[in-house]
C-alpha cells in the first residue's frame, strides 16, 4: 500500500517549532481511517464489525516541521483471534521520522462485546505483513 499523505497544520506545532508529540496519535488515526476505507470499502458495517483502540506506542526519531510533507505507511505486525496490531512509519522523503504501533480489538457495538475478527478483515490484514529482507 502506498503512503498516506498528511498535512502538517500550524496548530500541530509546539513552542519548539516542531510537531507536538501528542499530534502523532491523530496522524496515525487519520491514516487508519483512510487505510480501512480503502481496504474494506465504504459499506463496511462499523457498528457490527468495528474496532476499539487498546494500545498505542510511539518512537520519536527526528522532529517533523511545519512545511514538511509526511507520509504514513501502515503494515500488519500481528493478527490474533480478536485483536491485531498495526505498525506505522512516518517518513519525509523516505527518511523515517517516527514509528509506532497500535493494538486494535474487534468489537460489536450493537452488542457491546468483543468478537472474533471478521474473515474479510483477517484477509486484508494478512496482505499487509511487512516484507523484510
Amino acid at each position: 500500500m502506498e503512503g498516506i499523505k498528511i498535512q502538517v497544520r500550524f496548530s500541530d506545532i509546539d513552542v519548539m517549532g516542531h510537531v507536538n508529540n501528542a499530534v502523532y496519535l491523530s496522524y496515525f488515526e487519520m491514516a487508519r481511517v483512510i487505510f480501512f476505507s480503502e481496504l474494506l470499502g465504504e459499506q463496511w458495517d462499523w457498528k457490527k464489525d468495528g474496532v476499539l483502540l487498546r494500545k498505542n506506542e510511539i518512537e520519536y526519531i527526528k522532529p517533523l516541521l511545519l512545511h514538511e510533507q509526511p507520509e504514513i505507511f501502515i503494515y500488519t505486525n500481528k493478527i490474533g483471534n480478536k485483536s491485531f496490531e498495526l505498525g506505522y512509519e512516518l517518513k519525509v522523503l523516505d527518511e523515517i521520522r517516527t514509528t509506532g504501533s497500535s493494538v486494535l480489538v474487534s468489537f460489536d457495538s450493537t452488542k457491546m462485546l468483543t468478537t472474533e475478527l471478521p474473515q474479510k478483515l483477517k484477509e486484508v490484514l494478512s496482505t499487509l505483513f511487512r516484507n523484510e529482507i
